[in-house]
């Protein structure tokens, strides 16, 4: 066999095809083997199926079967399914070229243009598992053979396109390089059909071909006419990429990749980095494949500071613009940044070459993404309707980070394809674009976990994609403005308004309504305005008695000044019922803020206005399934409390002693809130005054600029207002999110927790370190407003070392979550009395099974590998490349079978049974999944941090536009009544806005709480690991004491990381409630 086709030229030809990694190799030898078989390029499925009858020996025939078994499934109908539809397709990136690919096994006759005649895009791509079934399925293995085999499953764009080139030339696509389309050439008269404008100089037959089906995938910078986009804007961003040849020598392919290191949940690694190269990043992440491929977010005081910008203008294009990079400072810049992130171990790095033939390294700025409004149209002009579909980054721009691209882009591709599909059995145009609108609704939620598990059963029918399909979530009464006939409206767009918002929560009269409801029966309390009615007090004592009865009762407030009574409703609203205030309490005694106050009541009514409250309302703290009450505001901010006290374990027992067991006043309450002891003045004792600097112009000046306040830029934090542009780190000038900031004792100033100064060491030999925090306790929460704080011993400072690391790898390999407690709760430590750890929760039946299954094998195999093992195992996986393929791809199609719980258990069981050296396929699987969860968090925390930046940009909109309609409230001399009401309500929904943001930012915070929790339980068992594995005849007095350190820090995160569970429980309960 081995003879016949060296000796057959289109055997000959067909290897090179096989085997060329060019795109005009690919081309000359798919042109070279058409001419040894006289057929033409270009000639669909049947040109496909005459290479198939003349090239049957063994290597051709492997790759005909997985494309027959693609194109016998019965959705394609055996080619005949769009055998009469003509399609033209802009744009050969991955996207392009897969949905070409659809189009070709559907029968269509299909045309792609491309401008460029080269691929030449090192950047490496992430895949989803769906995907590499996909790309295995097309015979990706055949045409790239290194197609996933690391311990991360990516490609390089340029591989990617040149496996995909190769299918859509045996499928028979007919291709032309160097063309750019500039446009849609309407029918000149009745019969004819809809043409492309193409440059340079299109050939005839190609100008004069005449499509129904245009599929743009020419990227984010074309979109067809017709089509609206909506941007995505977040803070500025500015990403690096780079590529460094790979010479695949021994010592590059024992360097770990890294899946991706963010700063939101380990600033550890990133101060380490900045204090060794000066270079502050917000992330990286690295791929080892045709090139070593860095990327990273880098903020821009940095490259200003680096020189690497020369100069900052606020302009994105002019500040990234060529004129303005220095090219020598950014190369020494990504050099720094990679050798530290692999410590080094890439030896000399040399820069891959661009098309042009410079360096591949570039920075481009993703702080605004577009999406379409609509994913696909339909024109029609003298009776020819042409349906237009987008794909790719035209249709949504990715965020870099989350890995989402290629996966996505791939699934629009498929559900393009089957738009076509139902275009060409003869549905109607409305109900063609409906369908795929609902198909695009699913397309920005779609995740490797909430897709059909079973990947092998994908097809082009969205069915076996999408477990909650509903193709009637559009109704094609929603898309007739997507249906354009020229004949009627030549220039008619499809609206590109904003909707309009949700109306205003209500108007001031109903505020006013609601508010006399609520203080109806209370002694003294009598609400006719919005204003003078709450200078005492005790209507705002009133209402928040009504919303929390047991906190303080009417008869307490004898003798309490209006000041007094003030300050403390304002503060336990703050931090009992998460409503910031907006004005002091001077303000409100003063009436000199009205529309301050309006405000702040406002928020009352758009939390409260759904719930009953009587005077005998339900007893204790806010309960979470309250309409409206965002409890992780409430958790977050008694996280923040525990921030700002150093001793409180010290504070509280000195408050309880001083106060003989009564309830604290409200300074103690101040230094340590408790949910189990509000802040209760006791009978005839005042509440102590708010103190000086809280009142002295609190509401209307910045305490840092001292600017003025308007009402939607006022941020509440240690009882002062601030601008939010202005509550920043005082160290590197980065906005400061709710329970991720602590103001510095002596200097008073504010900082982030990683560049927050030390205090000295504590008593307990622990540091405070800048990522170290204490979560309020769930075991101490005895009311359900949220978890009361909880005192913790404070974390080391030991910062974790750059990825690469021998003594410390960067990354994990195995997750480790709930059978850790597990396994630490068997260990044979016997702590002190006063180290004593918390009672563990009750363990779950899994729990048991899972120690149940490990306990079996005990004394079968070899104890726990060390960090340095399991890196050389996956040195060892990088360096065998898999020798059979059935075998992979049976892996991959179960790549979702096991739980994470189970999936643990068997890792733990096949290391210590030595099972992962005797069966590498296994274990390739297992580091492949334990990577993947890696990827997992990192895009995770990507994410929560991209739409952090989103809601602060939003936020600054709503404070631009809050400015002006409450300068027009202020200066509403002349204006009609009628005027002054529609502002009115304006400013309330704003507020209402605003205050909704708020409390999406608190949640996020929470998950970066639990991401910065899974980061130190990492650490902190890697450490420990070092130590259990030491023989205990060689431990010393201080390597015991430090073990036990460990252990009781360990602990320590896994109780809090309980409490979040529990608290994100409380919290899913209460909403289904």
């Amino acid at each position: 066999m081995a003879s016949s086709a060296s000796t057959n030229p289109a055997h000959a030809h067909f290897e090179s095809f096989l085997q060329a990694q060019l795109c005009q190799d690919v081309l000359s030898s798919f042109q070279g083997l058409c001419g040894a078989l006289g057929l033409e390029p270009g000639g669909g499925l049947p040109q496909y199926r005459k290479l198939k009858a003349q090239l049957n020996y063994w290597s051709a025939k492997s790759l005909w079967a997985k494309l027959d078994k693609r194109a016998e499934q019965p959705v394609y109908q055996q080619g005949r399914a769009c055998a009469r539809t003509k399609c033209l397709v802009v744009g050969a990136g991955p996207c392009g070229l897969r949905a070409a690919v659809e189009l070709a096994l559907l029968g269509a006759r299909v045309v792609l243009v491309e401008k460029r005649t080269k691929f030449s895009r090192h950047n490496v791509l992430h895949l989803w598992p769906f995907t590499i079934h996909d790309l295995r399925a097309l015979g990706a293995k055949k045409f790239y053979g290194r197609f996933c085999t690391g311990t991360l499953d990516h490609i390089s764009i340029r591989q990617l396109q040149l496996l995909l080139l190769k299918v859509v030339l045996l499928l028979g696509v007919e291709i032309h390089w160097g063309v750019t389309f500039t446009g849609l050439q309407p029918p000149p008269k009745k019969g004819s059909g809809w043409r492309a404008r193409l440059q340079p100089h299109p050939p005839a037959p190609l100008a004069n071909y005449e499509f129904d089906v245009l599929i743009s995938a020419a990227g984010g910078k074309f979109v067809p006419e017709g089509f609206t986009v909506r941007e995505m804007r977040g803070k500025l961003a500015i990403g690096i990429t780079v590529n460094f040849v790979n010479r695949r020598t021994v010592e590059e392919t024992q360097v770990p990749e890294i899946s991706g290191v963010a700063r939101i949940y380990n600033q550890s690694f990133f101060q380490s980095l900045l204090k060794a190269t000066g270079i502050d990043l917000e992330n990286i992440v690295y791929y080892k494949d045709d090139t070593h491929y860095f990327v990273m977010t880098a903020k821009k005081q940095c490259l200003l500071r680096l020189g690497v910008l020369r100069q900052d203008w606020p302009e994105i294009d002019r500040l990234l613009g060529s004129a303005n990079v220095v090219p020598e400072a950014l190369q020494r810049f990504v050099r720094a940044a990679a050798d530290f992130a692999t410590n080094g171990k890439l030896g000399k790095l040399e820069f891959a070459r661009d098309a042009h033939g410079r360096p591949d390294i570039s920075a481009f700025d993703f702080t605004s993404m577009m999406r379409a409004e609509s994913s696909a149209r339909v024109q029609e002009k003298d009776g020819a309707r042409l349906l237009l579909g987008l794909v790719g980054d035209c249709l949504v721009e990715p965020f870099w980070p989350l890995g989402t691209g290629v996966a996505r882009g791939f699934l629009a591709a498929f559900d393009a394809a089957w738009m076509v599909k139902r275009w060409a059995e003869g549905a109607g145009p409305l109900e063609v674009l409906a369908e795929r609108e609902s198909l695009y609704q699913l397309l920005s939620q779609t995740s490797p976990e909430n897709m059909h598990r079973n990947v092998a059963q994908y097809e082009l029918d969205p069915a076996t994609r999408y477990p909650t399909l509903n193709l009637r979530a559009v109704t094609p009464h929603q898309v007739q403005d997507l249906y354009d006939v020229m004949a009627k409206e030549p220039g008619r767009r499809p609206s590109d308004k904003p909707d309009a918002g949700k109306p205003a929560t209500g108007t001031q009269e109903e505020l006013l309504r609601w508010c006399r409801e609520q203080t109806a029966g209370y002694p003294g309390v009598h609400v006719t305005d919005l204003s003078s009615s709450w200078a005492d007090g005790r209507a705002l004592c009133a209402l928040v008695h009504r919303l929390r009865p047991g906190l303080l009762e009417p008869a307490e407030l004898r003798g309490v000044g209006a000041l007094e009574a003030t300050a403390w409703a304002l503060k336990v609203a703050e931090h009992e019922l998460g409503i910031p205030p907006v004005l002091s309490a001077k303000a409100v005694v003063a009436g000199s803020d009205p529309l301050g106050l309006i405000a702040y009541l406002s928020h009352f009514h758009s939390t409260f206005k759904n719930t009953a409250h009587g005077p005998g309302g339900p007893e204790g703290p806010a309960r979470q399934g309250f309409p409206g009450t965002s409890s992780a505001v409430l958790f977050l901010g008694k996280l923040q409390r525990t921030l700002q006290r150093p001793r409180a374990q010290d504070v509280l027992q000195e408050n309880r002693e001083d106060t003989g067991g009564k309830k604290p006043r409200l300074e103690g309450e101040a230094k340590t809130p408790s949910t189990e002891e509000p802040p209760v003045p006791e009978s005839g004792v005042p509440p102590t005054p708010p103190s000086q600097h809280q009142e002295a112009g609190a509401g209307d000046l910045c305490a840092l600029c001292g600017e003025h306040l308007y009402i939607l830029e006022r941020l509440c934090a240690d009882g002062r207002f601030f601008h939010r542009s202005c509550f920043r780190c005082h160290t590197c000038e980065a906005t400061l999110w709710p329970g991720g900031y602590r103001q510095h004792p002596e200097d008073g100033h504010f900082y982030c927790l990683q560049h927050l100064p030390q205090e000295g060491p504590e008593e307990d030999g622990g540091d405070q370190g800048p990522g170290s925090q204490d979560l309020p306790a769930a075991e101490e929460a005895s009311m359900p407003s949220g978890p009361s704080p909880a005192v913790t011993p404070p974390e080391g400072t030991r910062a974790a070392p750059s990825p690469g690391q021998p003594t410390q790898p960067t990354r994990r390999l195995i997750r480790l979550s709930s059978p850790e407690r597990q396994r630490l709760s068997s260990l044979q430590l016997t702590p002190e009395p006063e180290l004593e750890p918390p009672p563990k929760p009750p363990r779950s039946c899994a729990a048991l099974a899972r120690q149940a299954l490990e306990g079996s094998f005990v004394g079968w195999g070899m104890p726990v590998q060390s960090p340095q093992v399991l890196v050389a195992t996956e040195e060892e996986q990088e360096q065998s490349a898999s020798s059979s393929e059935e075998e992979e791809e049976e892996a991959a199609g179960e790549t979702t079978a096991l739980g994470s719980d189970m999936e643990q258990a068997l890792v733990t069981l096949a290391k210590n049974s030595g099972t992962m050296s005797k069966y590498p396929t296994w274990q390739r699987t297992l580091l492949r999944r334990a990577r993947e969860e890696e990827m997992k968090r990192f895009c995770k925390a990507q994410a929560v941090q991209r739409r952090l930046h989103e809601i602060e940009t939003a936020l600054g909109d709503l404070e631009a536009e809050g400015m002006k309609v409450e300068l027009a409230l202020r200066s509403q001399g002349g204006s009609p009544e009628q005027q002054n009401t529609l502002w009115m309500e304006q400013l309330l929904q704003l507020v209402q806005k605003k205050n909704s943001l708020l409390a999406e930012e608190a949640e996020l915070m929470i998950t970066v709480q639990e991401l910065n929790l899974e980061e130190k339980q990492w650490h902190l068992d890697q450490e420990l690991r070092g130590y259990l594995n030491q023989e205990g005849a060689l431990k010393t007095p201080a390597d015991r004491q430090a073990e036990e350190q460990l252990l009781k820090k360990l602990l320590d995160v896994v109780n809090q990381r309980d409490t979040l569970i529990r608290f994100q429980e409380e919290l899913r309960l209460s909403e289904l409630a």
